[in-house]
């Protein structure tokens, strides 16, 4: 285990602490809902859906969470701007922890930081994500919102090695004459994640890993990744069965924990059950390992919970 020579810098968002050293903070986990394909969707453009089976999903992640002490986090995808409106209305009254924007559409991003801004949620939003193909008229809207957290997202298409992770977060690439760092901050972001971006098993994915371990040594921001995304990607492991499928997802999330990972975006949030104990055990080991270092763990941190 390794305790990193840099401060870590921990951001709090809706009360929930991500970021520090290995083994200071649980790791936050962020199950995604409403995400395309979703089976409790009725209409994905519209917005409408199964709210029981939406709030039981909720309610399951928050139980999970108090009973391990890893800090939940909302990851909360739309389709439209009408569809985000619907979530974000069902969502008042489910949660009250942070929230993850995230769409595949710019539009749509753009709308859900308009509308977080007016009616006064920005502060429990984070803005996924500030990357090097975002648009001017999306750095416009992010730029005059109220939102002051953002993911980013350092994957460079044009150098997938580690090296151009970097320079994505130090320069920028594609064009563009600032780093995300220094874009983010000229947006006004104060609460900045990394996330390196994750390829498929076998076209690079470890490099995500060892990007999470120079990110956090470099800047001491916090960082994660969606790794489960690696392994969903994993040809060979589709034709196995669902329980196999299921153990390798959860147990990537405990890999991106020991590589210095400060948060998981551990995909459907359906997987929590699976995710959540991975998690716990991790960060109890590594709290184990970091005391050696004199890096002592956070109230509620699982090690105080479950052991």
């Amino acid at each position: 285990m390794y305790r990193f020579a840099k401060d870590q810098s921990v951001v709090n968002v809706a009360g929930v602490k991500i970021g520090g050293q290995p083994g200071e903070n649980p790791t936050a986990l962020c199950g995604t809902i409403f995400y395309q394909g979703h089976k409790i969707l009725e209409d994905e453009d519209e917005g409408t859906f199964d709210e029981k089976a939406a709030w039981d999903l909720i309610d399951r992640q928050t139980t999970l969470s108090e009973e391990t002490g890893n800090p939940p986090v909302l990851h909360l995808y739309a389709k439209t701007p009408e569809a985000f409106g619907r979530y974000l209305d069902f969502v008042e009254g489910a949660w009250s922890g942070p929230i993850i924007l995230d769409s595949a559409d710019p539009e749509t991003r753009i709308g859900m930081a308009n509308l977080v801004s007016e009616i006064g949620y920005a502060d429990r939003c984070i803005y996924n994500s500030i990357s090097l193909g975002m648009t001017s008229r999306e750095e416009e809207a992010l730029a005059h919102s109220e939102i002051d957290s953002a993911i980013l997202l350092a994957y460079n298409p044009a150098d997938t090695t580690v090296e151009g992770t970097m320079k994505a977060l130090d320069k920028g690439g594609a064009g563009r004459g600032a780093g995300l760092i220094e874009t983010a901050r000229g947006l006004g972001m104060k609460s900045l994640l990394i996330d390196p971006g994750v390829v498929p098993l076998g076209d690079g994915a470890g490099r995500s890993l060892r990007s999470t371990v120079l990110a956090k040594a470099k800047y001491g921001l916090p960082t994660g990744s969606g790794i489960h995304n690696a392994v969903s990607s994993w040809r060979w492991l589709r034709s196995k069965e669902r329980d196999t499928r299921l153990t390798c997802d959860a147990a990537s999330a405990g890999l991106e924990i020991l590589a210095g990972g400060d948060y998981v975006l551990y995909g459907p949030i359906e997987r929590a059950g699976e995710v959540f104990p991975v998690a716990a055990m991790t960060d109890i080991l590594v709290s184990e390992a970091a005391k050696d270092l004199e890096v002592w763990p956070a109230a509620g941190h699982p090690i105080g919970r479950l052991i």
